[in-house]
């Protein structure tokens, strides 16, 4: 075949396999059997093997892209792409749809039961268009809110150029590779006769929008089907692997996947229901039919509503559980558009989500559980806040084992006691809560909760402001953060990942109220929150379990003992002797830290090294406080395990005497890593230099650190030097 002909039998391929790509699609119908299908594919592939530069982006066989990307690109969108507000009952609606008039300033009609929204003039030539039209179209539209991913798709003349997340509604992640996989997304849209034909069948008139644009903008939802996310447990089963526990996370986790071919693997699926760029649309439906027209996969379900009474009505037909259980995609609620366009972009954004729309939300899931314990933690504010610890339970698909109480007051609506069976929901399917107690299953071993007294961080007296009750002492909050950010630091337990903005969200959340909650965190309860998924919450648990086991350095630093930093606890684990604790890397009970540090005196702990008078008392009234005696028992119980610092044989000592300085960052090694490293070999780490500094070690952009070791007359060594001494 010469390259004229194959380009001929290419062009014709594509446009067959596209055909049947959108009657399977788009239209739910099967032209011809997949076998056949897969034939014409074959051959497809075949003739761009044996002329590559006739492979033009929008063919089918560019659906599964080629190499793994090493990381993702930043997109910026061209217009904010938003969230929005939750409604869950008919109040909240109409509350929201008289905000919306009293902040335009007028009616649009239908909350009363009446007719459609009144025509507003749009400017430009398309948008500008005889309203009459449209005079009498819907005052709502409404469409089904898919449990899924939002995405963005570009198409220059045509043809799918770029996909993107909507990340923070401004910035997202360009996903191309991977939308490219979804048979569901066009890679081309149709020709402009088609449209056309298409548009003359939904009674809209061709020369009323541009079907040529240059650059075309749409926005949908990437989902997972119930029957694939059943498929790919079943796989996860039989290869050994965790079960998921949601669609929606293998859907976000799916598109997030660096290599194309796992993203084909998963079937995903997409609904497209917004155009960005301006076709001449003057309602968001026809947005939705001009998707259509144009190739795009559209929801069925969606439907225009004239009034309040009919988007009521439609919201109920969906929420139906036999309904919802039908259809083969999770969806948790509604969402509900002010139909008209110029009205819609009248109204602004408020926050992150548009004043003319709200999602919704179907009646939260719910499911029973035992309050197993109430335990209270500190927040970011002084704020006491009572968490009730409950017996695992699956709720709206991910297994959570706490609940924030809130205060004193909602313990007492409640009429809660600890040992009650309780209904708990997930408002929104996001955070847990609990909504009813059950008397009636009470055995009469159940316990009153009373809010504590004094506070459980500094001890210092609890007072009640209004709902709240609060620390007394200003400086309590504030302090008691800064000990779980010092505890998971790089120079102490290393928890890569959970940084300060993640602590603070546990403290909110009340999943933490010490250092020893930290590694008693479930997996649901993080994919629970707002803005964690399932995979970011494995992340977390997993890498907190990977960090339970700490040389006793870290051990006695991440305790944030006033005045012991990280030089004074390696003399301290240096210094004193701990039982079952002296071979190399052999493991120390907590307990017997605890029974060490009890057991000396003051003037036992004043002849280490480098610990004078108010160093050792530090150390000695930390030691003797219960509260922090209980912290070590509950690390303990949580499974922390300690190793300790092993002997020093004439090989591990080739270092001793020697004090070793680290300025700017290694290659082979971080900095903590490093200073292991040297004492292990028996040398000392630290941090300032000064004339007993024996050699600075200079990594990549040193800081001022090296300007006073040459001003001192320190010997100066690079890394690989550093790394001769240490082998």
């Amino acid at each position: 075949m010469t390259k004229d002909q194959a380009k001929i039998r290419i062009e014709k391929l594509k446009k067959e396999i596209n055909k049947y790509r959108y009657a399977y699609a788009v239209l739910d119908q099967s032209l011809i059997p997949d076998a056949a299908l897969d034939s014409l594919k074959k051959e497809l592939f075949d003739l761009e093997a044996a002329f590559p530069d006739l492979v033009t982006p929008d063919s089918p066989t560019q659906r599964v892209a080629g190499t793994p990307l090493t990381e993702f690109k930043k997109v910026k969108h061209t217009e904010r792409m938003t969230s929005f507000n939750d409604a869950f009952s008919e109040e909240d609606m109409r509350e929201w749809f008289t905000r919306l008039e009293n902040y335009l300033g007028r009616p649009l009609g239908g909350a009363d039961g009446s007719g459609a929204a009144p025509a507003v003039a749009r400017s430009g030539a398309r948008g500008a268009r005889a309203s009459d039209s449209r005079t009498a179209a819907p005052l709502f539209y409404c469409e089904l809110k898919i449990d899924g991913l939002a995405i963005e798709l570009e198409y220059e003349s045509g043809v799918f150029t770029r996909g993107s997340t909507r990340g923070d509604g401004l910035i997202g992640e360009d996903v191309t590779q991977n939308l490219r996989t979804i048979e569901a997304i066009p890679l081309h849209i149709l020709p402009p006769d088609e449209v056309e034909k298409n548009l003359k069948k939904m009674g809209l008139r061709p020369e009323d929008y541009d079907m040529k644009p240059k650059l075309l903008i749409v926005r949908g939802e990437v989902f997972l089907t119930k029957k694939e996310f059943a498929k790919i447990n079943e796989e996860q089963e039989r290869t050994g692997g965790k079960a998921y526990a949601n669609p929606r996370n293998v859907a976000a986790g799916s598109i997030r996947q660096l290599d194309p071919k796992i993203t084909a693997s998963r079937h995903l699926d997409s609904f497209q229901y917004d155009i960005v760029t301006d076709l001449g649309q003057v309602t968001h439906e026809e947005e939705h039919q001009l998707l259509a027209a144009m190739g795009f996969k559209t929801n069925p379900h969606n439907r225009p509503a004239k009034n309040m009474q009919e988007m009521f009505a439609y919201r109920e037909q969906w929420g139906e559980p036999l309904r919802r259980d039908k259809v083969d995609y999770e969806y948790d609620g509604t969402v509900v558009l002010v139909n008209d366009n110029a009205t819609f972009a009248a109204a602004g954004i408020i926050g992150k989500a548009p004043r003319a729309g709200i999602a919704y939300k179907f009646s939260p899931r719910e499911a029973t559980t035992v309050v197993e314990e109430i335990k209270v933690q500190v927040g970011r504010t002084g704020a006491l806040t009572p968490v009730a610890v409950m017996r695992p339970v699956n709720v709206g698909g991910v297994t959570v084992t706490h609940a924030s109480l809130h205060n004193a007051d909602e313990i007492e609506r409640l009429g809660l006691k600890i040992g009650d069976t309780v209904i708990i929901q997930r408002a929104g399917d996001v955070i847990p809560q609990i909504v009813k107690v059950l008397p009636e299953l009470r055995t009469g071993r159940e316990r009153a909760f009373k809010m504590p007294a004094r506070c459980p961080v500094d001890d210092s007296p609890a007072v009640r402001d209004g709902a709240i009750t609060r620390c007394s002492s200003k400086m309590c909050a504030a302090q008691h953060r800064e000990a779980l950010y010092h505890f998971v630091a790089r120079a102490a337990f290393n928890i890569e990942g959970l940084g300060p903005k993640i602590i603070d969200k546990f403290l909110d959340e009340g999943l933490i109220s010490d250092a020893a909650d930290i590694f008693e965190l479930q997996k649901g309860d993080i994919a629970a929150l707002e803005r964690f998924g399932e995979k970011s919450a494995e992340n977390i648990v997993g890498e907190i379990a990977d960090k339970k086991h700490v040389t006793l350095p870290r051990f006695l630093y991440a305790l944030g003992i006033l005045h012991v930093g990280e030089e004074t606890a390696v003399t301290l684990a240096k210094n004193f002797e701990f039982p079952h604790g002296v071979a190399a890397h052999s493991t120390i009970p907590i307990k017997n830290i605890l029974k060490v540090f009890t057991g000396l005196s003051l003037e036992d702990l004043q002849r280490a090294p480098d610990v004078g008078p108010k160093v050792g008392q530090s150390i000695y009234d930390w030691f003797r406080e219960k509260r922090n005696a209980d912290l070590l028992a509950r690390l303990e119980k949580a499974g922390v395990t300690v190793e300790a610092m092993p002997a020093r044989s004439a090989a591990s000592a080739r270092l001793a005497g020697k004090t070793f300085v680290i300025t700017g960052s290694l290659e082979s090694m971080d900095r903590e890593t490093a200073k292991e490293r040297i004492r292990a070999q028996g040398g000392d780490a630290s941090e300032s230099v000064s004339k007993k500094t024996s050699y600075l070690v200079a990594g990549a952009e040193p800081g001022s650190k090296y300007d006073k070791a040459q001003k001192l007359g320190v010997p100066v060594i690079d890394e690989e030097e550093f790394l001769r001494l240490l082998k």
